[in-house]
């Protein structure tokens, strides 16, 4: 696959100051403040469904840890639509599939970014067993090893009631934040995308409502709030 050419925009680096951006650091805070007894090193970003901005969130909070001097991994492990090496303009030629088929390791395959501190690892070529390829013990080691070189991982991963790679990832992480449209998604399929991650053991830390309208001419597009009890 050829790099890409046009650079998708991040909010949190060309414009540190906008209450966007604002907002994304609270989100931060709130996932730095959710545990007390163990912390939180590996995170991912699941939606109900595609076009919500799991994507971009999970760029702009990565953005906003490298910005805190965190040395940050961000994994894209949607293996079916890839978006991350659009983001930061990189080849999509070597990535986390071809280290999950045993041809490359992290070190060879993980690139730097143009922001300080903050590092990718592509998704790699889209393979035809993408779920296999999350759920493998290679997987689970894979992340064990990053773990002892990385402050913070993001995990961008498929929407959740789409396919179950979310629920595979969802079992290894830290902790689970669940984007969700607002505007778009009904409340019937956030309980039910909820469920289906509890139903695998992960631990929820909170919700992003994009696209939030708090009242007539102020829009807020990112708010966090708690799972537990909504």
């Amino acid at each position: 696959m050829q790099r890409s050419t046009n650079k998708r925009p991040i909010i949190t680096e060309i414009n540190p100051k906008s209450p966007i951006s604002e907002a994304y650091r609270t989100l931060r805070t709130n996932v730095d403040f959710s545990s007390i007894d163990s912390d939180i090193q590996v995170v991912m970003l699941t939606s109900a469904g595609p076009g919500e901005g799991k994507s971009t969130t999970a760029t702009n909070l990565a953005v906003t840890y490298a910005q805190a001097d965190k040395k940050v991994l961000i994994i894209d492990a949607d293996l079916r639509k890839p978006t991350m090496h659009h983001t930061f303009l990189r080849s999509n030629r070597w990535g986390l599939t071809n280290i999950l088929a045993s041809h490359g390791t992290g070190r060879e395959v993980v690139v730097d970014t143009d922001i300080e501190n903050l590092y990718l690892l592509p998704s790699g070529p889209i393979p035809p067993n993408p779920s296999e390829m999350l759920a493998s013990t290679r997987m689970s080691r894979l992340l064990d090893e990053l773990k002892n070189e990385y402050d913070m991982i993001i995990i961008d991963t498929p929407p959740a009631l789409v396919v179950t790679d979310a629920q595979v990832i969802a079992s290894r992480c830290d902790g689970v934040i669940l984007v969700i449209n607002s505007g778009e998604v009904k409340r019937e399929m956030a309980i039910k995308v909820k469920a289906n991650l509890e139903r695998v053991n992960a631990r929820i830390l909170g919700v992003v409502l994009n696209n939030l309208d708090r009242k007539q001419g102020e829009s807020y597009y990112y708010y966090y709030y708690g799972a537990k009890g909504e």
